[in-house]
């Protein structure tokens, strides 16, 4: 079966124009056919009313040979094969044309079941019932014309043979006429009309496929080819059909659903190019924000270290006081007495330490104050967990925390900001040593590993505080979420920390028990690009 809806119509119409064709044919043939029969039937029944006629005379004298005589030359004409005459009270034939014709018959013969069919013979059968069609033993056919020979009463009164008047039939006369003529005028009959039947088919065929073409398929795939087009999102192409009919009317809808949708579209790409131009300036506003607040985040680190930073100074400023006024006692007007330059040397050695170390912490704590631009360049984690902790190891001392460094001697660098890294870990090692200070004697250990998943860097820093219960750790990265006591905290700490390691394309995980500690891990790749979808943070900050 096809699967074009138009194939499958022009093979429907075809058949049915065959069907109906060959039933037509087939009806016609058998029309003319029967026509055909009735005419020679007709014929045969006046060839056979003559040849009674012809002999009437010769019987009536009973001269037997002059009647056989006619018959005979009758039977010389072409379409006639046989005449014969039965007796009629013992069914043997009489006389035959064919000298090799002595059959007798009975009643049950076809050729006396025409009027012996009942209890009652038939006296007068009609001519139609006389008349049998045999098929011959060569595979012909032959017109057998049965007529009864009535006793009339010319001879039933005769003086040769008087017959009695009650015997209404004498005989019967068999006239075998040959249907070769006919159904040779049949089978013309029949190629003529099989041919018109196929002309015919074959014309409607060809009509039923070019109106199909016409007015189905080439409309259809039309509307095929336009319904492609939009789905490939080519709406200025229209469906072009003239006409009036269904398939007019879909395609003059389908015309203005694509003129709708061109003008929704656009209207959408407007609202879609408005929109990315917001967003665009969202950004550009949230990235300016976003900097102000690792700013801000920085300035408040910076605020805790500074009391530290500044007894820090301190020690070293009142060692180089002392030492100088050591050397102003040493020295005379004279000069460095001899005995003496050793020991000046000792304490100018001490003084250039000392200052040395001042100018280290100053630079330190200037370097995470500075506010400079983001710039990502190769970095060694361990050089940047080493300055963090120059910067803030006074502070954690002061605090009688414990610092343990466990850095890994072969790790990969990575690209990142050096001072946004510095900024995390500030935040990650100040809140674990805050969240000591209930123990006394707090540990916090920082430890730096390479990744074996992706060939990044693992930091892990851990704390042996109260922990995070389960109701505050999946707030943790919240902006403005804090459990510390008021004046203390506002809660932007560890949401810089989660915003710096996404723009990172890292990831960071915490793990915490309630009275034994936390576990912060930090995961960096080494490319140091965002590859997490938006909305990852999301799912960390819930």
């Amino acid at each position: 079966m096809p699967k074009k809806l138009a194939q499958r119509l022009i093979l429907f119409l075809t058949l049915i124009v065959v069907i109906a064709g060959s039933i037509t044919g087939f009806f016609q043939i058998k029309t003319q056919e029967q026509q055909l029969l009735e005419t020679i039937v007709e014929g045969a029944d006046q060839l056979s009313n003559g040849i009674s006629s012809a002999t009437w005379h010769a019987m009536l004298a009973d001269n037997r040979e002059s009647a056989y005589n006619i018959m005979n030359t009758i039977a010389l004409r072409q379409g006639i094969n046989k005449i014969s005459i039965f007796n009629h009270r013992e069914g043997r034939v009489m006389f035959s044309t064919d000298s090799l014709d002595k059959r007798s018959v009975s009643r049950t013969d076809p050729v006396c079941v025409v009027c012996h069919a009942g209890e009652k013979p038939l006296i007068m059968p009609d001519p139609k019932n006389r008349a049998q069609i045999i098929h011959t033993n060569s595979g012909g056919r032959e017109l057998a014309m049965v007529t009864p020979i009535y006793n009339e009463p010319s001879c039933s009164n005769a003086d040769c043979h008087a017959h009695p008047a009650k015997i209404k039939v004498l005989g019967v006369l068999d006239v075998v006429h040959s249907l070769d003529n006919v159904d040779r005028i049949v089978a013309g009959i029949q190629q003529r009309m099989l041919l018109f039947t196929a002309l015919s088919i074959l014309l409607m065929g060809g009509f039923i496929f070019i109106f199909v073409r016409r007015t189905v398929h080439k409309p259809i795939a039309k509307l095929i080819e336009g319904t492609r087009a939009i789905s490939a999102m080519q709406l200025d192409q229209p469906i072009e059909i003239d006409s009036s009919d269904e398939i007019g009317e879909l395609a003059k809808s389908f015309n203005v659903m694509r003129e709708r949708l061109m003008t929704t579209i656009g209207e959408l790409n407007d609202l879609t190019q408005s929109l990315e131009t917001k967003v665009q300036k969202r950004t550009e506003q949230l990235k300016t924000v976003n900097q102000k607040l690792f700013q801000s985040d920085r300035l408040a680190s910076l605020g805790q270290l500074s009391a530290s930073v500044a007894h820090e100074i301190n020690n070293p400023i009142a060692g180089v006081l002392n030492l100088s006024m050591l050397l102003k006692r040493i020295i005379t007007e004279e000069g460095i007495p001899p005995h003496r330059i050793a020991e000046v040397r000792k304490y100018l050695d001490q003084i250039s330490g000392e200052t040395s170390r001042v100018g280290r912490i100053v630079m330190d704590l200037l370097a995470f104050s500075r506010r400079s631009s983001p710039q990502r360049t190769m970095t060694d984690l361990n050089s940047i967990i080493l300055r963090t902790v120059s910067i803030i190891d006074h502070k954690l001392k002061l605090a009688n925390v414990d610092l343990e460094l466990k850095l890994h001697p072969a790790l990969p660098q990575v690209k990142c900001d050096h001072s946004q890294i510095q900024q995390v870990l500030v935040n990650l090692i100040m809140n674990a040593a805050e969240a000591t200070h209930a123990k006394g004697a707090g540990r916090v250990c920082v430890t730096t590993e390479p990744n074996p998943v992706d060939g990044g860097v693992l930091l892990l820093v851990s704390d042996n505080g109260d922990g995070i219960s389960a109701e505050h750790l999946a707030k943790i990265f919240d902006p403005f979420f804090t459990t510390k006591d008021e004046g203390k905290g506002v809660g932007l700490g560890l949401a810089v920390v989660y915003g710096i390691i996404e723009s990172h394309g890292g990831d960071i995980e915490v793990e915490s028990t309630v009275g034994t500690g936390t576990l912060f891990r930090v995961i960096l790749p080494v490319s140091g690009e965002a590859v997490h979808a938006p909305d990852q943070g999301a799912e960390h900050a819930a």
